[in-house]
């Protein structure tokens, strides 16, 4: 009996001579796992003659229980619940959430990566969030970016509120959109967008500044002026925006405010706050790429559907799952296993998956 060729798979191993190169033909379904949780596609590899799950090359590679509960957590980690609270719901121990979400980051950062490029820029605005690490002595600033008419989550950069980090942000920007009329930039007051936006875009944005004075706690003035571009070309940037009608940042603080609600690490008054920069970051990236591509946006309802901000800057046709997110072939091309890191948690060993170069 002819069995099926899958071309989307790969050998994952590492000394067979098709390893990590798709589409040869040399992949056939090979029957199923059965396990007490789940029942997983089994494939062989006619050149070398391995076989390998499904699950192989993905964040639930050698995962002892479901893929449905990696998924769970996932789902409530990026929801505002901490590690400590998703250990006592689901019965699991503190650090097996953490691997969970360790692997989870790196397969949303590779996801994010391959696929935010190339969307249409009509609108920006970018703004920071202060939060510390280890202790208040130490702030930390996130920079975010947001695409307004497709509320995509275009870019964050995590660490000091400086020139460096300001350029990396509005970088990336520049490097992943397109844009055939000058789009509309707008940012507060910080002393360094204005010199990284005429380093980057020139005279082909139109750039305004909206500069808030507070007083208790309270906005008591709001001033707006054009940094970049004339009166006319600020005019016309704000009638072809179908969102503003004057300079404005709400839509981004709207974001910061998403942001917050979505991460533990975030959480005003809480003992969940952030110890290492990084586990901050790769939390981001997880919670980037479920706003972008997973979460339908309320904003974006067209009758009966609600688009996620993906769909909008026409970056995918439907809302995709974490389980298509975790299981793209561009995720599994690259989540291969190139080595073991032997960790020693409460005198057991656990193996960790680490991403190809």
């Amino acid at each position: 009996m002819m069995r099926k060729v899958c071309r989307e798979r790969s050998c994952p191993h590492t000394r067979c001579h098709n390893f990590g190169k798709p589409d040869h033909g040399s992949i056939v379904r090979h029957g199923f796992i059965q396990t007490k949780q789940d029942r997983w596609r089994r494939y062989r590899c006619l050149v070398c003659g391995k076989t390998f799950s499904s699950n192989t090359g993905t964040p639930y590679h050698r995962l002892q229980t479901s893929r449905k509960v990696f998924d769970e957590v996932v789902h409530m980690s990026v929801e505002g619940v901490s590690k400590s609270s998703i250990a006592r719901i689901k019965k699991i121990s503190w650090n097996t959430v953490a691997r969970w979400l360790e692997r989870a980051a790196a397969a949303a950062e590779r996801f994010n990566d391959l696929r935010l490029n190339k969307y249409v820029l009509k609108e920006l605005q970018a703004d920071e969030i202060r939060t510390f690490t280890q202790g208040k002595d130490r702030p930390t600033w996130i920079f975010a970016s947001l695409e307004v008419w497709s509320r995509l989550w275009a870019s964050t950069v995590v660490g000091r509120r400086s020139y460096a980090n300001t350029k990396r942000l509005l970088n990336d920007v520049a490097s992943r959109c397109t844009f055939t009329k000058p789009p509309l930039i707008t940012t507060d007051g910080f002393k360094y967008y204005a010199r990284v936006i005429r380093q980057i875009f020139g005279f082909g944005c139109v750039y305004g500044v909206v500069m808030k004075t507070r007083r208790k706690d309270r906005v008591v003035k709001v001033d707006r002026y054009r940094a970049i571009g004339s009166r006319w070309q600020l005019e016309e940037a704000l009638d072809r925006s179908e969102d503003s009608s004057k300079l404005n940042t709400s839509f981004i603080e709207r974001l910061n405010l998403t942001i917050r609600q979505g991460s533990a690490y975030l959480c005003r008054r809480s003992a969940c706050h952030v110890r290492v920069t990084e586990n901050l970051e790769r939390h981001l990236d997880l919670l980037r790429c479920y706003y972008n591509f997973v979460r339908p946006h309320r904003a974006l309802r067209f009758g009966p559907e609600m688009r996620t901000p993906a769909m909008q800057a026409g970056l995918v046709n439907r809302r995709l799952s974490f389980r298509e997110i975790f299981t793209a072939v561009e995720v599994v091309r690259h989540f291969l296993v190139v080595g073991v890191v032997v960790v020693l948690r409460r005198g057991r060993e656990e193996d960790r998956l680490r991403l190809a170069a």
